[in-house]
């Protein structure tokens, strides 16, 4: 068995912070149409991860005499890690949400992904010019 956490966790796991339990074994069922719409949103955020994966994967391995291609490809595999981890948290607090009939929580990832996405591009642009050097 995992550790436990106090507090009012209620005895779960500590990485049920981290990734929530099947939230749809609480609260009733919702209109159909919301759960859909939650799951598009949810695939939407996945496809968005593959695609920095993708990226980051065709930096290191097409780019391979770009200096520091392989620090641009692992970050964008990181932040694809990071945006599928989310995503599936944010699936799941509003399903629940949804399911006990409460407001959905505000999201972080637009935010985590616009910052990404800038960095990420400055960073492109910062190695393209040392490498024509």
């Amino acid at each position: 068995m995992g550790r436990e956490v106090s507090g009012d966790t209620g005895g779960e796991p500590w990485w049920r912070a981290i990734v929530p339990a099947d939230p749809r074994r609480v609260g009733s069922e919702p209109d159909y149409r919301f759960t859909l719409a939650n799951e598009r949103t949810f695939l939407a955020w996945i496809r968005t991860a593959l695609a920095l994966a993708a990226g980051g994967l065709g930096a290191i391995a097409l780019l391979p005499d770009l200096t520091g291609s392989h620090v641009l490809g692992v970050a964008l595999l990181g932040l694809s890690c990071v945006t599928s981890a989310v995503a599936y948290r944010r699936w799941a607090r509003n399903e629940a949400a949804m399911r006990l009939q409460r407001p959905l929580a505000p999201s972080r990832l637009p935010a985590i992904m616009t910052a990404g996405a800038a960095l990420f591009a400055l960073l492109g642009a910062v190695l393209l010019l040392l490498d024509a050097r």
